[in-house]
């Protein structure tokens, strides 16, 4: 019971720094491109790799990628067949990505599923090397996965109300068994999809409105960012010269770049961080090769102005905190 008060008081506490943080009269938009395939609908997870990004659609549609060049239009792409609740894509080197079927809005699935893809400039079919992943206590529902970009480990972020956990599968992922997830360390809430940093040091995990910036392995945190507002942003992505992208659900929506402060810059993206290109075995330990990072094009740019925020975010918050309060004197109470 005193842990749900906990967690519960600690959503609370996060909502108020949130909303002020979202509630600006204007913010900056840095476009990089729009997706130009109507068939992407609902952009969920984002992958930027050399000169490409890819992406999968939310829950509903089939197992497949898109690959998109710099200027929004498909490229290439892979399709499997079936698929449950693909939620998540995460780069594995520049020539495959890791497709996370973990979508569990219900909380009904024994175990989810990792299928293992090629990035191409070409769309055809494929035979997918597919990984089991279990939860322990449970199903629980999910939108992020996260490669280390050296080591190859997986990483699984939960999404939950009072606060996601943060996930581990075994160092070399099987496809022959059931790879068993281990938690890590509680992270926030409503996590949408998150990265590694090149520097393997550092990851980000986003939900809505902001991102949030480990430190890795010890994962505490570092800086909190505030994303520019989208309809409902579902994807990042860190590029190998540490440009972070997002993106957003929706029909010909636009791929943003962030812009992070220099001085946490200088420490998530150091001037002689390494970049890299993992071997294409799950259970290799071969250190990867450099390789080298594309120029910056110029691209599109916007200035927008939000429309005037309501205040019934505000009066909620603080009926929220009124109840959590209540909530905690009742658990005090019954001790």
């Amino acid at each position: 019971m005193m842990l749900v008060v906990e967690r519960l008081l600690a959503g609370v506490m996060v909502v108020p720094f949130v909303l002020g943080m979202t509630s600006g009269d204007s913010e900056r938009r840095d476009v990089a491109f729009r997706f130009t395939d109507a068939q992407v609908v609902e952009s969920s997870g984002l992958v930027a790799t050399g000169r490409l990004f890819v992406t999968v659609n939310d829950s509903g549609d089939e197992g497949r990628t898109f690959v998109v060049d710099r200027d929004g239009d498909t490229v290439g792409g892979a399709s499997w067949g079936e698929a449950t609740d693909v939620e998540a894509v995460a780069p594995w080197g520049r020539d495959q990505v890791l497709v996370g079927d973990i979508g569990d809005n219900r909380g009904r699935r024994d175990s989810v599923r990792l299928v293992r893809v090629p990035v191409e400039r070409e769309t055809r079919e494929v035979d997918p090397d597919v990984f089991e992943l279990r939860y322990p206590g449970g199903p629980r529902d999910a939108e992020a996965v996260l490669v280390h970009p050296r080591t190859r480990q997986v990483l699984v972020a939960s999404k939950e109300l009072l606060g996601g956990t943060l996930y581990a599968a075994p160092r070399e992922l099987s496809g022959a068994r059931v790879n068993r997830l281990r938690p890590l360390a509680p992270v926030i809430g409503f996590v949408t999809d998150g990265a590694f940093f090149p520097d393997g040091r550092h990851l980000v995990l986003r939900d809505y409105g902001r991102a949030v910036v480990y430190s890795y392995p010890a994962l505490e945190r570092v800086a909190e960012v505030e994303l520019p507002e989208q309809d409902q942003g579902e994807g990042i992505a860190v590029h190998d010269d540490g440009t972070v992208y997002v993106s957003t659900e929706g029909q010909f929506t636009a791929v943003l770049r962030i812009a992070l402060p220099p001085a946490l810059r200088d420490v998530v993206v150091p001037p002689a961080a390494p970049t890299s290109t993992p071997s294409a075995s799950p259970s290799s330990s071969a250190e990867p090769d450099p390789s080298t990072t594309p120029s910056r094009e110029e691209d599109e740019q916007a200035q927008t102005t939000s429309p005037d925020r309501p205040v019934w975010p505000w009066l909620l918050t603080g009926s929220l905190g009124l109840a959590a309060v209540a909530v905690l004197v009742l658990a005090l109470r019954r001790r």
